[in-house]
């Protein structure tokens, strides 16, 4: 539906939509927080600590604050609790791209990605994370992604200089490599599939043209002042514009590898990330299953 109207509605109308809705959603937090209807950090710890976020694990996080409610202090108080829940040996990741468009967009008005500076526009949780001293963010330009535990370098480490931000040395592999846990806080797989491009990087001549004819130099500046530049691939519009990734939720659900929880007032959803990359490609080899297709073909 996302998409759909991305591709239907003209882009005055959309942006007229997206501000009466973060105008409305505003307004009803500070109703939330007037009534006392107010989440503090011991909330969240005890919410993650109930829907199975436990000490060593790793967990990659999408998020959105609003959806949570009114939050005593805000992202600080949810990123605490996110590291507080996986303790000292656990590794919480967040996806921090500075991108909010259609990646060919962004690619190609795109002067410099300057790791230490480049604001997330992925919301205010992914934003508080990145910037945090002991958070290290990778350095591929179209998504980049933060970290914090100890083995943050291998998660982020190499992501800089590959072809295209999911394969192999991504983050995102190896979340699911690691038998990691994805959680969307307050989003869906509409809002933040990023790990479901993984399988299409992993499968050999994977069925649709996901990524744009192009290949694109882009300029990176380190967060030691250096810069570099690399080549990478950016998503094919047209068909981004095909997909439907809440529909792969009934599959996963399914199969054991997905469930719904509920964080503050957030309809969120756990994932096993290898397991969903096992279940998505075993349904691509029987049954065509993708996420422009998630009834098969």
């Amino acid at each position: 539906m996302r998409n759909l109207l991305r591709k239907l509605v003209p882009g005055f109308l959309l942006n007229f939509y997206r501000k009466s809705k973060k105008e409305k959603r505003t307004n009803q937090l500070q109703l939330d927080k007037s009534k006392g209807n107010i989440f503090s950090k011991d909330d969240l710890l005890k919410a993650f600590h109930h829907i199975g976020i436990v000490a060593d694990d790793t967990v990659l996080v999408h998020s959105s604050l609003s959806q949570i409610g009114y939050v005593e202090n805000g992202a600080k108080d949810v990123v605490e609790a996110l590291l507080e829940s996986v303790g000292k040996s656990g590794n919480v990741l967040m996806p921090n791209s500075p991108n909010a468009q259609y990646q060919l967009d962004y690619i190609q008005q795109l002067d410099c990605f300057d790791v230490a500076n480049s604001p997330s526009k992925l919301g205010s949780i992914s934003e508080y994370f990145r910037k945090l001293p002991i958070a290290i963010r990778s350095a591929h330009p179209t998504e980049p992604v933060s970290c914090i535990g100890p083995d943050a370098v291998y998660f982020v480490g190499n992501h800089f200089g590959n072809l295209t931000p999911y394969n192999e040395n991504s983050p995102f592999f190896k979340v699911a490599e690691k038998g990691g846990k994805i959680l969307y806080l307050g989003v869906t797989l509409d809002n933040a599939g990023t790990s479901l491009h993984c399988i299409e990087d992993a499968i050999v001549d994977f069925k649709f043209p996901v990524y744009y004819p192009t290949e694109f130099v882009a300029k990176v500046k380190f967060e030691d002042g250096t810069a570099g530049e690399m080549k990478t691939l950016v998503h094919n519009p047209e068909q981004s514009k095909k997909r439907k990734c809440d529909g792969l939720i009934p599959l996963l659900e399914e199969r054991g590898v997905l469930v719904k929880v509920k964080i503050g007032n957030a309809d969120s959803l756990l994932v096993d990330a290898k397991g969903m990359m096992n279940v998505l490609m075993d349904e691509y080899k029987t049954h065509g299953v993708t996420m422009y297709t998630p009834k098969g073909s």
